[in-house]
């Protein structure tokens, strides 16, 4: 393997590490708040994807021009998914919450397959399209931008939970729910907050994917065994864990995928999965 080549595998794999990360930025939130763990997160990505490409197909849209909408659309349902079933479950046993999210999947997939059929689509002509070449490297400009939209997703969530009083009230809830409570923090609020900001996260991942990814109802699931490896490599509720997982996840999967073969990539992620849990079950960035 040539110096040239290493250095394209490897920015290759920060590229697709990165939108994992903005991914998995939403699911450890989630559960970093509310110890649950949302097994319909995949889906959530796969809505944003469907909200970008019909934006795009019935009123010329840019992806990345209605990514606000999309995320707003997006944080609309997640609120919407807490308070019709989340909000029921918060003090149910673990394998209940397990079954409700699983539920859930189960549920947005086969609407989708409902009303949008299970065809394969494609955004074509984007404002993004093309690749860009510095030196002996090349990548596309859709992967570029989707890595640069979700480095400034994930720095602007972990801005607002360190540096704002509504951020601050969040990351407060997700430490001590009974201490915050004392301190006039409305929990519910939190909660629904949470769950829109998760669903927001993944939904603008899948409008920056939407640009060179196909879309169908069973996306979600290319996307969330990778975020949870992640969550768990990063530390469930870390944010800037999930980030620098997400990277090295990215990164181990192409590179793996290359030296060994991609039909192993998925077995290389499990096996970092597996690893993991042995040597360092709390993550890099975990509380013990």
């Amino acid at each position: 393997m040539t110096a040239d080549l290493f250095l394209q595998i490897l920015v290759s794999g920060l590229l697709i590490g990165l939108i994992y990360a903005l991914v998995a930025v939403g699911l450890t939130l989630i559960f970093g708040v509310m110890d649950i763990v949302n097994f319909a997160h995949g889906e959530f990505l796969m809505l944003g994807m469907y909200a970008s490409f019909w934006g795009f197909a019935l009123f010329g849209i840019d992806p990345i021009l209605s990514m606000p909408v999309t995320a707003a659309l997006l944080f609309g349902v997640g609120v919407l998914v807490y308070q019709v079933i989340i909000r029921r479950i918060i003090n149910a046993p673990m394998l209940s919450q397990i079954f409700a999210t699983f539920g859930l999947m189960i549920l947005f997939r086969g609407l989708a397959q409902f009303f949008w059929k299970p065809d394969h689509r494609l955004v074509t002509h984007t404002l993004v399209g093309g690749n860009v070449t510095l030196g002996s490297i090349q990548f596309g400009l859709p992967q570029l931008t989707a890595a640069v939209g979700a480095v400034g997703v994930t720095a602007g969530l972990w801005y607002f939970l360190h540096r704002t009083r509504l951020g601050t009230a969040l990351e407060a809830t997700a430490i001590d729910r009974e201490a915050a409570t004392l301190m006039g923090i409305n929990g519910q609020s939190m909660f629904a907050l949470a769950w829109g900001i998760g669903a927001a996260c993944a939904g603008i991942g899948g409008a920056l994917i939407a640009t060179f990814f196909p879309i169908f109802p069973e996306v979600g699931s290319n996307f969330i065994l990778i975020a949870f490896v992640v969550v768990v490599l990063g530390g469930f509720g870390s944010i800037v864990g999930a980030f620098w997982a997400g990277i090295i996840v990215g990164v181990i999967e192409v590179v793996g995928g290359f030296v060994v073969g991609p039909e192993y990539k998925t077995a290389i992620v499990l096996s970092l999965l597996l690893l993991v849990l042995l040597v360092r079950p709390k993550g890099l960035m975990g509380k013990a």
